[in-house]
């Protein structure tokens, strides 16, 4: 083989698995389990140049083929871990492969991936290591070197930063997860703190790069030196996100000396935020041999924001892409799908977000674009109103896709196809609020928002009528979030004052209209002779048929 990657199932060697295929090397993947081949053909990698192979790198390795570049991408990245758990693969398992590639007889070069503050240039250690993972990682730095010098096996050691890309939860995630969730009073550090960041991206490129370059052999500080200091990549996250970035500072010193379970932040991670730099010559000397250019900082947090929030971090699988915060009249708005030619724009109910159309889309002939409404769902709020917001929304769409609203958004939308009939091929209201009884005992009660952001995903469930799935879970998410339970009553609020105004539309609409119901959620402001439009009805649905009847509804979709 060309080379063969431990660690291959992991965050970075999967993509270095990645990138070296895509290279058209032939390529060992050392794994316990194969859950690296479904990644890979699920991004449209080519595999025919893989071979994928058994291995357990805490104890001796045999049979394996031969290979001429061994990439060590394996570790225990985790924090609580145990002393022993941490050394079997960070110091046993790295002193095995290293014993195993140095038996090869046609070894170019062993790449060791390592850390930026366990692997010091002067062979000591840059903190205390304050937990198991951390002291694992430096006692397997030391060993791998020496053990190296004592067999005389070509080695080059990689030590990245905070590598950031699709899939990385932990570490710094960990953090934007709290601000995201408005669970992060201050930052921990100072205002010269510095945590450098990695694409895992320009990671692996540069890790495919080392075996045949001059520069190889040596050890090599992979990070991106223009990373802000921690409060200014802080703000940048919450700048591209719609979100209040803390303005305090909390010394690592004094969390400390606090109590765990009053800071929320684990000792481990303290050792990480310090104002020291790093020696990244022979880095960048390596990556411009190559022609690597690491890809701007702002961009890459702002890529990585995206891609955890489209995750809930962890939580779920995003269903529609391409997705991110994008402004929109003056709201920091979350956008999925299809921006330029959608065939449908998918607008959602309450208090739902854009997931509420996951079961919906795959039945529709076309690309959809689903939004999060201003101040709902994942998009912060807006200074403007939602109907200029809408307007500003189709700025960017091409032709006249189907506006298909739900609920409370039947209002908005009826509103922009009747000004804007050159905009909208047709319009779909999917169990329109303003043709309904309000619920107005709800709204007015002054437990409403609490209410709402105590939901579960089974008590949510339950009371919309609908199953306990995804959707609901990423409902129940948003609404525990600073502001969106209490902008959800508001809007229900706002809608019920709007019924006869928005009702009354109806009669000028110049578009084809089509409204959709459920059989258990029937309209109650008039009869269907009264409306005027050609009104379905969904056997068995309520007021979430999109949730319960996705296929059935999205037959009547298309005009």
């Amino acid at each position: 083989m060309d080379a063969i990657v431990f660690g291959a199932t992991g965050f970075i060697g999967r993509s270095l698995v990645a990138e070296l295929l895509g290279r058209g090397q032939r390529v060992a993947a050392a794994v316990r389990t194969d859950t690296l081949t479904p990644w890979l053909t699920g991004r449209g990698v080519d595999t025919g140049g893989l071979d994928v192979v058994h291995a357990d790198i805490t104890r001796p390795l045999t049979g394996l083929p031969e290979a001429r570049d061994v990439y060590n991408a394996a570790a225990l990245f985790a924090f609580g871990l145990g002393t022993g758990e941490a050394r079997a693969v960070n110091v046993t398992g790295a002193l095995n492969v290293l014993e195993w590639a140095a038996a090869l007889p046609a070894l170019r070069q062993l790449v060791h991936l390592s850390g930026y503050r366990v692997s010091p240039p002067d062979g000591q250690a840059a903190s205390v290591p304050t937990g198991a993972y951390e002291a694992s990682k430096l006692e397997g730095d030391l060993a791998v070197r020496a053990r190296a010098r004592a067999l005389g096996v070509p080695l080059t050691v990689a030590n990245p930063s905070t590598v950031i890309g699709p899939g990385q939860y932990i570490g710094l995630a960990a953090l934007v997860a709290d601000l995201w969730r408005g669970r992060l009073p201050a930052i921990p550090g100072g205002r010269d703190t510095f945590v450098p960041i990695v694409t895992v991206g320009h990671l692996a490129r540069f890790l495919a790069e080392i075996p045949a370059s001059p520069l190889a052999g040596d050890s090599h500080w992979v990070l991106d030196d223009d990373t802000p200091p921690l409060p200014g990549l802080i703000r940048t996250i919450a700048e591209h996100a719609g979100v209040r970035a803390p303005r305090r500072t909390v010394p690592v010193g004094l969390l400390r000396r606090l109590p765990r379970r009053l800071t929320g932040a684990d000792p481990e991670t303290l050792s990480f935020l310090s104002a020291d730099r790093y020696p990244t010559d022979s880095a960048r000397a390596l990556a411009a041999h190559a022609g690597l250019e690491t890809p701007p900082v702002a961009d890459a947090l702002r890529t990585w924001t995206d891609d955890l929030v489209a995750a809930r971090f962890g939580a779920a699988t995003p269903w529609l892409r391409p997705y991110g915060f994008r402004a929109v009249a003056g709201s920091r708005t979350w956008v999925a799908g299809e921006r330029r030619d959608p065939a449908h724009v998918l607008l959602h109910g309450l208090p739902m977000n854009a997931d509420l159309w996951a079961p919906l889309a795959p039945h529709l002939p076309g690309p959809v674009l689903a939004p999060d409404l201003p101040g709902l769902g994942r998009s912060a709020p807006g200074e403007r109103p939602v109907d200029a917001w809408l307007a500003d929304l189709f700025g960017a769409v091409r032709g006249r896709p189907t506006l298909v609203a739900h609920s409370a958004a039947c209002g908005p939308a009826l509103r922009f196809a009747a000004d804007h009939r050159d905009r909208v091929g047709g319009l779909v209201l999917v169990a329109p609020a303003f043709l309904q009884a309000p619920g107005r005992r709800f709204t007015r009660s002054r437990l409403a928002v609490p209410l709402l952001r105590r939901m579960t995903a089974a008590r949510l469930a339950a009371t919309l009528g609908v199953p306990e799935g995804a959707e609901v879970e990423s409902a129940v998410a948003d609404l525990r979030r600073p502001g969106v339970a209490g902008r959800v009553v508001a809007a229900m609020r706002a809608g019920a004052a709007e019924c006869e105004r928005t009702r009354a539309l109806l009669d000028r609409v110049k578009v084809p209209v089509r409204i959709v119901v459920g059989s258990h959620d029937p309209l109650t402001a008039s009869d269907a002779r009264d409306i005027g439009h050609p009104v379905i009805e969904i056997p068995g649905a309520g007021h979430y048929p999109q949730l319960t009847h996705p296929a059935e509804v999205a037959a009547h979709l298309v005009l």
